[in-house]
């Protein structure tokens, strides 16, 4: 029996280990031709969304941050079923902290503003449109000075490929908006807007204004700024924080009909949702038929921040959110039936000579470094440069966790590991629960760590690793193959593991071991990361470039919400 054969039979037994909560959920059936929509729509690190529809199809775009490619792009026929179609960018080049190629050994770092990362920065809340027969999509990296400086991206497709049209002023958390008659304008930050000229190319001169002014128990800035125009009105959507008795997160709404004249507010959201806190910020969108959906994130933890659906009901000419208590509902009815089931995380033998668009680079990547051609049916990751540790390690390549469990494992050919190299597979975060096999000599050994990453504020530069080795395993001079899997529980409550990773090893693809901490906590720290975690495959060396490693594939189950 081959490697990847034997890999498959293994997934049928390590799925047992999600099983529990697969059992509810419920079958496709000529009665019942499609299961229902169940909050969250996407139980997965999706931010900051933005939704729009073209003819039939919805197109949605997130938060990526310090991942390459960036700004995703994802279709769905029916609100269920959704798969990145493509990027909005490959990869943003204003700094070399984009490439993590001006990190310098820890003892040389100091404060230099020239030195740092992009983790947690980068590309922040784009907005999408489709205007005058073409895609156009607008987002401000959260960075200072040129770096932080607007882009307007356009494209003949939602799949790209998509070109810079034009580089402005920063604008924070903005919507691109275009007028019936064609007129651009940009709202952005705590109530501010401007109109752009007709080429999108500069702002008008003397158009900059505030529409509202925030309430005195609103605390912080209205941020996530969303803006469509329905039935002659325009409504502008927007986060909203407060921290008067009775009060929370909540979404707000702003409208007037006219650009110039006052603007009325009502909140049209304010849900906790499934054990979590109140959410917010997102958008809404119509059907072809005239009914009208909202999709909002929500803060779940380790998993990050997740999508949910809410029916949108036209109360007072206000577009009020969630069900006929005004809260976001547990379950909602497909929009539409029998459409193919689609996922924007999946397994990958790397049979494909491009990468598959579920996956993103931790910075942007050395492209010399990896490779799915040098050994076809393989991916090919190099030692790019020598590095400290693994947040400093180029070419991590990522897929988003979810819940509410999932498992997934690699396949990793170790047999050309050079001294000093470190290869693995991580529950990566700012606080990461790490698998690495490290070559010494010619010893090969399995570590499980608990890693920990103290980031600049300003900068973002590393300035610490913390790394606790829990358990180390030998695996001698002759090993070749190792399989190394990380299972995620992301339930809620006495029944789940809140957040809990648990870590294992096989040298043969059907016999697991567990290893190191047991239910490993992963967090969301907005201060470093800003993310939820991501399965992480990386190779790097400390001591000499030259070696690699081969990932025969990448298995990944998900148990049904």
């Amino acid at each position: 029996m081959t490697m990847k054969k034997r890999i498959l039979t293994a997934l049928l037994l390590c799925m047992s280990c999600v099983a529990a909560s697969a059992q509810t959920a419920e079958a496709v059936s000529p009665a019942n031709p499609a299961p229902p929509i169940k909050n969250p729509m996407l139980w997965a690190d999706v931010p900051d969304p933005d939704v729009i529809r073209v003819g039939d199809t919805f197109y949605l775009v997130s938060t990526t941050m310090h991942l390459m490619p960036g700004a995703p792009v994802m279709a769905s026929k029916d609100l269920k079923n959704w798969e990145t179609v493509g990027y909005i960018f490959d990869k943003l080049t204003d700094s070399p902290k984009y490439d993590l190629a001006f990190s310098l050994p820890l003892d040389q770092q100091g404060d230099s503003q020239e030195l740092g990362t992009v983790y947690g920065r980068g590309q922040w809340a784009t907005s999408l449109k489709y205007h005058d027969g073409k895609f156009w999509a607008l987002l401000a990296p959260n960075e200072a000075g040129a770096m932080g400086d607007t882009y307007i991206f356009t494209a003949p497709k939602a799949e790209g490929p998509w070109t810079i049209h034009s580089r402005l002023r920063h604008f924070h958390d903005a919507t691109l908006f275009f007028n019936d008659d064609g007129t651009p304008y940009v709202f952005f930050g705590t109530g501010e807007m401007c109109q752009l000229t007709r080429d999108l190319k500069g702002v008008v001169e003397g158009s900059l204004r505030h529409y509202f002014q925030r309430e005195s128990d609103e605390r912080g800035l209205l941020e996530g700024t969303r803006v469509i125009k329905h039935n002659g009105t325009y409504y502008a959507l927007l986060i909203s924080h407060v921290y008067a008795p009775g009060r929370h997160r909540r979404e707000v709404c702003y409208r007037t009909t006219d650009l110039n004249a006052r603007w009325e507010k009502n909140t049209v959201l304010e849900s906790d949702f499934g054990g979590f806190s109140y959410l917010a910020q997102g958008t809404i969108v119509d059907t072809e038929e005239g009914d009208w959906y909202g999709i909002m994130f929500q803060d779940r933890g380790g998993v990050g921040r997740v999508l949910t659906l809410s029916p949108v009901r036209w109360i007072d000419g206000w577009p009020m959110l969630g069900d006929e208590h005004y809260k976001v509902p547990a379950i909602m009815r497909p929009y539409k039936s029998n459409q193919p089931e689609t996922a924007i995380v999946r397994a990958d033998d790397f049979s494909s000579p491009k990468l598959g668009l579920h996956w993103q680079w931790n910075h942007n990547p050395v492209d010399q470094a990896w490779s799915l051609t040098e050994r076809p049916g393989f991916l090919r990751l190099k030692t790019a440069r020598v590095v400290p540790n693994l947040y400093l390690a180029p070419n991590t390549l990522t897929q988003r966790m979810e819940g509410p469990t999932c498992s997934g494992y690699v396949t990793l050919d170790i047999s050309h590991m050079k001294d000093g190299d470190c290869c693995g597979f991580s529950a990566f975060n700012g606080d990461s629960g790490v698998l690495t096999v490290k070559k010494n000599g010619k010893k090969l050994t399995l570590e499980m760590s608990e890693q920990k990453v103290s980031l600049n504020d300003r900068n973002k530069a590393v300035t610490k690793v913390e790394e606790k080795v829990v358990e180390t395993v030998d695996l001698g001079t002759k090993t070749t193959q190792v399989c190394l899997r990380i299972d995620g529980d992301f339930r809620p409550g006495e029944r789940g593991g809140t957040d809990a990773a648990n870590f294992f090893y096989s040298l043969d693809g059907q016999q697991w071991t567990q290893i190191g901490t047991k239910n490993y906590r992963m967090i969301f720290d907005y201060r470093r990361f800003f993310m939820g975690s991501k399965f992480a495959i990386f190779n790097y060396t400390t001591k000499k470039t030259g070696g690699y490693v081969d990932v025969d594939s990448f298995s990944y189950s998900v148990a049904e919400k």
